[in-house]
């Protein structure tokens, strides 16, 4: 029996989570985005299987479903790089229904930066208060990367998360990325412009505040995360392994019991004591960008000594944690987008990916396409289009 048969049985149990609304994309059209001209895809409520060859636009489409729910892209792209060369705007409409509710999200993308979110004919002033009705988990082969890479890489995880989960998160992140190029700029030009120091102090505690509010949040999300992780790896791994995950952040703050008050008060000393060395290197060396999660397997360090097979193991049981606190917190699975992951997975983990990806709706990319189970829609794509469409 082909493997995707796992997901179409899972996913029986679709609309029937604890309290659970009835989400799920029905129709995405795309005009000038990425290598599309012009493109326009539907989606069965269970399980989508989007195929063909390497460099048709697969992990496109798939970007755009996750764009059209979290306002984002999920390789971290501006809005110009995502528009076909030679245009200089794209158009993104997904058709969503929501609680028995129809639901049109349109983003329209410029090349000069400005993007307009539309809601129901009704502008937006944020693009991830889309993540309100639709929201989505995307796991792709760079995931399983989260264990080795570099910390940023775990960081970025933290922020697509949360993100849509606090909206007052998505609004500190923006303005920590706000100040911290303008503290930046000042460590880099002070010395050619020493007036530039008299605005340090102001950027310097403005950042702190934004920092204080994403570690406060990132602290409570990495307790859930790493106990959710603990038990599926467990799992995974057949009890043999225990996987333990461990919010790195500024000396001083407590992040099993975080309060913003006394994460700012350590933000500001290590301020205090780090001054002259951020002078001197021309960087900020404190705040919530240097923040890290800490993997260890059976109490050692995971990046450093974990085999393959471990490493992969820990970044499934992460990924596949984020999607249960999203359903638990949200009522409602979310959109759960794998692009070409399970080709890069043996057996026994293809499965388990598979059969813990149960309820919502599962949009799937490959490049070899078996036998699929009934009422699954494949969307076969090729040079930039759809070459056919059909469902079994």
């Amino acid at each position: 029996m082909c493997y995707y048969n796992k997901v179409y049985k899972s996913q029986i149990k679709i609309g029937k989570m604890r309290g659970a609304a009835v989400i799920m994309l029905h129709r995405l059209t795309l005009a000038n985005f990425r290598n599309y001209a012009a493109l326009d895809a539907e989606f069965a409520p269970r399980l989508t299987i989007v195929s063909g060859a390497n460099g048709q636009g697969k992990t496109n489409l798939l970007e755009a479903c996750y764009l059209a729910a979290t306002g984002r892209s999920h390789r971290g792209s501006r809005d110009r790089e995502m528009i076909r060369f030679g245009e200089s705007d794209a158009v993104l409409r997904a058709e969503i229904e929501f609680d028995n509710r129809e639901i049109t999200h349109e983003l329209r993308l410029s090349n000069t930066g400005r993007r307009v979110n539309i809601r129901n004919g009704s502008k937006l002033r944020r693009a991830d208060a889309f993540a309100e009705t639709l929201s989505a988990v995307m796991f792709t082969p760079d995931d399983l990367n989260l264990v080795r890479g570099g910390a940023d890489e775990r960081r970025r995880l933290l922020d697509r998360c949360i993100s849509q989960l606090r909206p007052r998160y998505a609004e500190a992140l923006a303005e920590h990325t706000r100040l911290y190029a303008h503290k930046t700029r000042v460590l880099r030009g002070w010395r050619e412009n020493s007036g530039l120091l008299d605005a340090l102090p102001e950027f310097n505690n403005a950042l702190i505040d934004a920092d204080a509010r994403l570690i406060f949040y990132r602290a409570s999300f990495v307790r859930k995360l790493a106990e959710r992780a603990r038990v599926l790896h467990a799992d995974c791994s057949h009890g043999t392994e225990e996987l333990a995950l461990t919010y790195k952040t500024v000396r001083g703050a407590d992040t099993e019991n975080p309060d913003r008050a006394v994460i700012a008060h350590a933000l500001r000393e290590r301020s205090r004591e780090l001054y002259d060395a951020e002078l001197a290197s021309g960087q900020c060396l404190v705040g919530a960008r240097r923040d890290d999660i800490e993997i260890a397997i059976n109490g050692t360090e995971a990046r450093k000594y974990a085999s393959q097979g471990q490493a992969r193991t820990a970044a499934l049981a992460v990924k596949l944690a984020e999607r249960e606190i999203m359903a638990d917190e949200l009522g409602r699975a979310p959109l759960l987008l794998l692009d070409d992951v399970l080709s890069e997975l043996d057996e026994a983990r293809r499965e388990f990916v598979l059969t813990r990806s149960s309820g919502g709706q599962v949009v799937i990319s490959t490049c070899v396409l078996g036998e699929t189970p009934p009422n699954t829609r494949i969307i076969e794509i090729q040079n930039g289009g759809i070459a056919r469409c059909i469902i079994t």
